[in-house]
């Protein structure tokens, strides 16, 4: 089954030319099935290029999704058209005010990650985020900086400054085999990571009912589940495209920003040569199963969730 987005989102030109199977409203309204309500708060700066890269691995299960894109109210972007967003994506505040419902709502990275949480000009209304999906989302997954906020918020676990970027493609062990989000897993897996912030195992294994899921060596814990919030966070980005990084590293080095290049990343850490993707699998992997485990355990009637 396809995921339904409006036909001139660009997502839909995109995905389409890939083979992921997508549906226009037109489409959707002849098919007798209650579509699983999926909303994307994006954060990023570059909306379109995260829009494509959500939507090809929560659109690639059996299942029919209904993505809805969401915005903060008040929160400008300068990096994507203001007509985009104006067609495409819904302020917070009116999403809520509405009192619809959501089966499963992921909250993305954002660039921020230098400031405090309380210094992010719309860390109110993020917070007030938080909260209304306890009450109108059936499950959270909360994407680096998305997640973190989210585990300070609920949790009060702090992020950490690092003196040097986490920066490339590194093994994650595989923690809980048994877990339903990890079905299909290796016992290890490599994950792009781009940050300049880390949350500390230790810390995370001080709260109950916090469980560290995938964790490096090198750079720390990588996917949690919180049960009790029904949420899961990643602090790094397997949803990334086989260039991203490449596309981070290039800014860098035309902006004379001091940056190492990516690891495990290049062919030999040649950055003239094209970078390998190693993780496209169980990304497809992770998100189906989230997906999955929504759909086994969701209220048919949209209404009861948070009941």
């Amino acid at each position: 089954m396809p995921i339904k987005i409006p036909e001139d989102l660009p997502a839909y030109d995109v995905l389409t030319r890939e083979g992921v199977m997508v549906m226009s409203e037109d489409q959707a309204s002849r098919q007798d099935i209650r579509p699983l309500r999926i909303g994307l708060l994006n954060l990023m700066p570059k909306k379109i290029q995260t829009e494509n890269q959500f939507a090809r691995l929560i659109g690639a299960t059996p299942l029919q999704i209904e993505l809805s894109l969401i915005r903060m109210s008040e929160h400008r972007t300068r990096n994507t058209a203001a007509d985009h967003m104006k067609s495409f994506y819904r302020p917070f505040a009116d999403v809520a005010a509405s009192g619809e419902k959501f089966d499963g709502l992921v909250i993305t990275g954002a660039p921020i990650e230098h400031l405090d949480f309380a210094d992010v000009t719309y860390w109110d209304e993020l917070r007030q985020v938080f909260d209304w999906t306890q009450t109108h989302v059936h499950s959270t997954f909360g994407v680096c900086w998305g997640g973190m906020a989210m585990s300070n918020h609920f949790h009060g676990v702090q992020k950490h400054l690092l003196d040097h970027k986490a920066f490339g493609c590194f093994r994650h062990r595989n923690m809980a085999p048994a877990s339903p989000f990890l079905r299909g897993f290796s016992d290890d897996c490599v994950i792009p990571v781009s940050r300049w912030t880390e949350m500390r195992k230790d810390e995370i294994d001080a709260v109950p009912g916090l469980d560290i899921l995938l964790h490096s060596d090198e750079v720390g814990p990588c996917l949690v589940e919180d049960k009790a919030h029904r949420a899961l966070y990643i602090f790094n980005h397997l949803e990334y495209d086989s260039d991203t990084l490449k596309q981070e590293y290039d800014r860098d080095v035309a902006n004379d920003t001091p940056v190492n290049v990516p690891c495990n990343y290049y062919p030999e850490d040649d950055p003239s040569r094209p970078p390998q993707n190693r993780w496209r699998s169980h990304a497809h992997l992770l998100y189906g199963n989230w997906i999955n485990e929504i759909y086994q355990s969701t209220a048919f009637d949209l209404n009861a969730i948070g009941h």
